[in-house]
């Protein structure tokens, strides 16, 4: 993680300002869908990145009538072409 030197409060609503210089270097508007992921004592804020419908992968997904579908869950809908994903 790189420090940045920027130290904000939390508000009575539990709410946190974003700088805007952080906003401009990553890319964040307003409106934009944000996610949080807890790891041990951090609080991570990401951009959200909707995965596969059927497993939720990220990675290597493709258009399918305005959702997003990996390749495996795709061969896995056509009988006869790829095998079901395990669940991990």
């Amino acid at each position: 993680m790189i420090r940045t030197g920027i130290v904000r409060k939390v508000d009575d609503l539990g709410r946190i300002i974003v700088p805007v210089e952080l906003r401009r270097v990553l890319d964040v508007s307003v409106g934009d869908p944000m996610q949080f992921f807890v790891d041990q004592k951090s609080i991570i804020v990401q951009r959200y990145e909707p995965g596969c419908v059927f497993c939720g992968a990220i990675e290597d997904t493709i258009p399918f009538k305005g959702k997003k579908v990996c390749r495996r869950c795709a061969a896995a809908a056509v009988p006869g072409h790829g095998t079901p994903p395990t669940a991990d």
